[in-house]
């Protein structure tokens, strides 16, 4: 797997992760909507670690710096 993923964009894909498992934990979202945005939160986490989006290969973009 080859970076693809720029240092803002795993910054801003954590914030996001952070918000929505908040709202989870104050009561703010739930049912089948904090299923599905939990599973989303996840995977931005999961992606911003390694540094790497499936969906970025997909259609060709990389936010990384280039060398």
């Amino acid at each position: 797997m080859k970076k693809n993923m720029g240092s803002a964009d795993k910054t801003v894909r954590i914030i996001i992760a952070l918000a929505v498992f908040a709202l989870y934990y104050f009561n703010v979202i739930g049912g089948t909507l904090a299923y599905v945005l939990m599973a989303l939160a996840t995977i931005f986490v999961l992606t911003s670690l390694v540094s790497f989006c499936p969906l970025y290969t997909l259609f060709g973009i990389s936010t990384c710096k280039t060398k």
